[in-house]
């Protein structure tokens, strides 16, 4: 497609692709952007606005919730709880499942979503972002106290998947399986505009992401495989740069685009945390797709992230997601390998 397309026409082409399709889809996504750029307004003004800082309340994740979460998580309940396409949804912020109000129709889709991601940094300017994932209810349940099995879907069931990037512009980088594309909020048309059309990630890199400061409460193949990003190899030509944000969704935007591995390993820095901070099903299943569409991997050292059968909303993992090739010799350190 010609860059200047419109994210609608985007998705209204691939509707068309698919002669099942019934347009239930194209309006949940209508309205999800609709919210995100609610969501980037406010981001944009938040220096300005009484947004900022914690609101002194801590979420399912024992994490402080900002001001901007609550705002985050609000607007995008309240815009998607009425379009009749969705049974319930998932909040990175909430601990029960969402349900759809009485008063309005309910639909096939679960979105499950982390409202901001990356919302420490807000007060100091750093890019933070939205990230979802898509599934299609598999039964005929509509009961709420009934919908978490339909909702513990492994990530390849994802129907959807992808996210929003509040920085320097606005950008919504998505994929329904037929590979990734990138789209950039124009504000003066207060649209999302085709910029980046079918992503690819190289095979490998030369950037790592990981939080450095973990170190003493990594496992020993943990560390080994740091010590193999910050130990240059002339013979092989390796040698790494580190780059970490602290804001997932900004640090593995910059990878997807120019290569490269962002890894969260499990430590044992908190015992309510064993295995690893990050959520699977509202962070490393969206990011999961999204990158093996674009040529990627990701996994929690043992194997795809989007084979594990979650068994809680709010499940943690580790994640090691990016190049290709990158992954994969971090799936060798971890099993006790080395180069």
């Amino acid at each position: 497609m010609a860059i200047g397309t419109t994210i609608t026409q985007h998705i209204l082409s691939q509707q068309r692709e698919n002669p099942e399709a019934t347009g239930a889809f194209t309006l949940l996504m209508h309205e999800l952007i609709v919210a995100a750029k609610v969501i980037s307004k406010e981001v944009n003004k938040a220096g300005l606005a009484d947004i900022l800082g914690a609101t002194g309340e801590t979420n399912i994740q024992d994490e402080n919730v900002q001001k901007l979460d609550v705002y985050a998580n609000r607007i995008i309940i309240e815009r998607m709880q009425h379009i009749g396409q969705l049974c319930c949804m998932g909040s990175e912020e909430v601990a029960d499942l969402i349900d759809i109000p009485a008063k309005f129709p309910k639909g096939n889709y679960i979105l499950l979503f982390d409202p901001l991601d990356g919302s420490s940094n807000i007060d100091v300017n750093i890019s933070i972002g939205t990230i979802f994932g898509i599934y299609r209810k598999k039964s005929d349940e509509t009961d709420i106290n009934f919908l978490l099995n339909e909702v513990l879907q492994p990530g390849y069931e994802q129907v959807a998947a992808g996210y929003f990037l509040y920085g320097s512009s606005t950008m919504m980088v998505y994929t329904t399986g037929k590979g990734v594309h990138g789209f950039t909020l124009y504000p003066s048309v207060g649209e999302f505009l085709l910029s980046h059309e079918n992503i690819r990630i190289p095979e490998r890199g030369k950037t790592y992401s990981v939080n450095e400061s973990n170190y003493q409460y990594w496992d020993d193949n943990t560390k080994a495989l740091v010590d193999y990003y910050k130990t240059k190899d002339k013979k092989t030509g390796r040698s790494f740069t580190s780059r970490y944000v602290g804001s997932l969704v900004a640090d593995f935007h910059r990878n997807l685009l120019k290569g490269g591995i962002f890894l969260y390993p499990a430590d044992n820095k908190d015992p309510k945390k064993p295995t690893g901070k990050l959520r699977l099903m509202v962070e490393a299943n969206p990011l999961a797709m999204v990158v093996e569409q674009a040529g990627g991997y990701a996994s929690d050292g043992k194997g795809p992230i989007l084979k594990i059968q979650p068994k809680d909303l709010h499940q943690r993992v580790p994640l090691f997601i990016g190049s290709k090739e990158d992954v994969k010799i971090a799936e060798r350190f971890l099993r006790g390998e080395r180069e």
